[in-house]
């Protein structure tokens, strides 16, 4: 999911110190909240080394370990905003132990009361901020589990808050009898939603309608036999098992269908329209109905991609395209190949925009207004990024409640990484001479709020919607960006590459990224990559002192084979120049540096730190006299915290810095161009 366009006016003078960007709603502790989950236990180790097995798609398996299936129905009533569904769920317990309950995901209901956990928790600064036109709800009708022959009703039993708790998202379902490990159970299941007015993933505006989280979806159960089950939160995505989703669809005849998964049946009869669509080796089903939808297909790289846009929106159906590709190859390359025939694009109308910026199996969402400046590319950005989760959290299936960096974050970095290898520096933005990068804006977004709370913690532990935007989205991409720029983009990409491919369809844990890390850069950056998504780690790189003067000869008293000699001062030199540098390094975190020298005579020289100890004295020689100095020119390290401590002149030497001064101005002109853009 792609965060809503933060104010960025106001969080750019925050980074430049004019103050603290106000917040976007209020942000005042509610003692309504929900208690934050902890995290998920961490694996003391990886599951086993990664090697280079798993740089090519050979390493890659052909289907995932087939949990649960659905075998559903589902007829909209698009008048009343009504889906009508049934049918079946297939579930395997795959952990260690027996189990004597289930636990469903109902998370239309977290629209049917302010007494839900999302409408309750005090989140600004983020999405899904729009008041509650027409509420939501899902309604279980029948819910029976197959034993011996016999059908046990469970409907009565079903749990659906916890006591003193109103939130109807998270369900328990005791069971008659224990599901041994191995043992497979079949549910069958009617249920009724009333879509909500649009909110963020789902609901309708007018005749258009997104069904998202619409059906009654079984918890993960953990291979040690632990339930991940949890309400729908307002920063929180999801987590599910792998299966097969066998779902027919039932909607009026005029309107046009997009869903996970190919289109196995279709026929129209009676006025309606009827597809099946069969998906295996997912972990979610998402569609859309609507009787104004455009379309436009073609394959890419072997997959049938296809986009619903509105009318008018020619040009970002075309721009969005585009972006696809580029994006699925270069995705292939980087991270294995995109396992599904098909690929559907959804550019939701203007009056749902909350229906866009997401992502489900074979299915994202996209979005933006027709009238998007040119040299502005947002419409690509959001593509790259949407289709990028088809790997993170998609294909790898991480749990994004516990640890949504490692969705969120990991794939902005690699929507950072294609959208440069793309586009280059203006990858983001290139208007009237200035470009503008989104490794950039993660870089400033991603420093606003580094001491405040962790990367790598649960979703609902944010304190504000703009602290998980800032750390999640942006310090995740920020702390990859400069490993790559620091150790090389060759070891980055294997070790991204190695994480993908190893972990497709495996639920990988934080140990998991950080081990495959480890494996290709080294204990060292690996160390330094654990402590800045853990440890609110950080590091300011600073020049505090530069010195240069001419070289002299020896003066004084010497002792010199047995006899002692006075050298008189005033004598004459080479030439030649002495000189140093002061560098330190603040904070807990640790990378190597390069310190670019300018001399009197335009040239330049770099000398290099590897980051070791709070400071470093750096020595100078040479004929010509040293001007100026800046640590990191290149800004390799995008976490530093303040870029205008990097640079120094020799004292009565001012105008040396001019150059400098001038290019940090552009940098920050370019990051003010990024708060005016849409």
């Amino acid at each position: 999911m792609r965060q809503r366009v933060l104010p960025g006016v106001f969080a750019l003078a925050g980074a430049l110190g004019w103050g603290a960007p106000p917040p976007l709603l209020p942000e005042a502790a509610n003692p309504d909240a929900a208690v934050v989950p902890a995290p998920a236990p961490i694996a003391t180790a990886a599951r086993e080394t990664y090697g280079a097995l798993y740089d090519t798609d050979a390493s890659l398996p052909a289907a995932a370990d087939d949990v649960v299936d659905y075998l559903l129905s589902a007829t909209l009533d698009p008048a009343l905003h009504l889906v009508h569904g049934k049918g079946s769920i297939t579930w395997r317990n795959a952990s260690a132990l027996p189990v004597k309950e289930l636990w469903l995901h109902l998370y239309l209901n977290a629209f049917k009361n302010r007494r839900s956990v999302y409408l309750r928790e005090p989140i600004g600064g983020f999405r899904g901020n729009e008041p509650v036109e027409d509420w939501g709800t899902i309604d279980l009708k029948k819910l029976t589990m197959q034993q011996s022959e016999a059908t046990v009703d469970l409907l009565a039993g079903v749990e659906l808050h916890r006591p003193g708790d109103d939130d109807e998202t998270d369900a328990r379902v005791p069971l008659p009898k224990e599901i041994a490990p191995g043992e497979s159970v079949i549910l069958d299941v009617e249920w009724e939603d009333k879509l909500p007015s649009i909110l963020e993933r789902t609901g309708y505006a007018g005749s258009f309608h997104f069904m998202g989280q619409w059906f009654p979806k079984i918890a993960r159960l953990e291979p040690s036999g632990t339930w991940a089950h949890f309400p729908f939160h307002h920063l929180a995505e999801f987590y599910a098992d792998f299966g097969t989703y066998d779902v027919t669809l039932d909607v009026p005849e005029a309107f046009t269908i997009g869903a996970t998964g190919p289109v196995t049946e279709s026929h129209t009869a009676g006025g309606r329209r009827v597809e099946r669509h069969v998906q295996p080796n997912v972990h979610d089903f998402a569609w859309t109905a609507w009787d104004r939808w455009k379309t436009a297909s073609e394959t890419i790289d072997g997959v049938a991609t296809k986009i619903l846009y509105p009318p008018g929106f020619d040009v970002d159906a075309r721009r969005e395209m585009a972006a696809m590709r580029f994006a699925l190859p270069h995705f292939r390359e980087k991270y294995g190949r995109y396992p599904y025939g098909l690929l559907t694009l959804v550019h939701p109308p203007e009056n749902a925009s909350e229906a866009g910026g997401m992502e489900y199996p074979t299915l994202i969402t996209t979005g933006g207004p027709w009238y998007g400046p040119p040299g502005v590319f947002t419409p690509e950005q959001v593509t790259v990024h949407e289709f990028g989760h088809q790997y993170f959290y998609g294909l790898v299936a991480s749990d994004e409640v516990s640890w949504p960096f490692l969705d969120e974050g990991i794939n902005s970095y690699a929507e950072s990484e294609a959208a440069a290898a793309w586009r280059g520096p203006g990858n983001m933005a290139s208007v009237l001479g200035f470009t503008l990068s989104d490794a950039a804006i993660q870089s400033v977004f991603g420093n606003l709020q580094e001491h405040d709370q962790p990367v790598a913690q649960p979703a609902p532990a944010f304190d504000t919607g703009s602290a998980y935007g800032d750390l999640v989205y942006a310090r995740t991409g920020a702390i990859v960006e400069t490993l790559r720029r620091v150790y090389g983009d060759a070891k980055v990409s294997t070790a991204l590459g190695r994480y993908a491919r190893k972990n497709r369809f495996q639920h990988p844990t934080p140990d998991d990224l950080v081990a495959a890390f480890s494996e290709v850069l080294g204990e060292g950056p690996s160390r330094t990559m654990r402590a800045a998504l853990f440890d609110k780690g950080w590091v300011d790189y600073a020049i505090l002192g530069i010195q240069d003067q001419r070289s002299s000869p020896p003066a004084g008293i010497f002792d010199r084979d047995g006899k002692r000699e006075t050298l008189p001062e005033g004598k004459t030199g080479d030439g030649s120049f002495d000189g140093w540098v002061l560098v330190a390094r603040r904070g807990t975190l640790s990378f190597p540096v390069d310190v670019e020298l300018s001399l009197a005579d335009g040239t330049a020289t770099r000398l290099r730190w590897e980051g070791d100890g709070d400071s470093v004295r750096l020595p100078y020689h040479g004929k010509v006299a040293l001007r100026a100095a800046v640590v990191d020119p290149d800004h390799a390290v995008l976490l530093d915290d303040n870029l205008a401590n990097n640079h120094a002149t020799v004292p009565l030497e001012h105008t040396a810095g001019a150059p400098r001064t001038f290019e940090r101005g552009l940098y920050w002109a370019e990051l003010l161009l990024s708060a005016l853009s849409p």
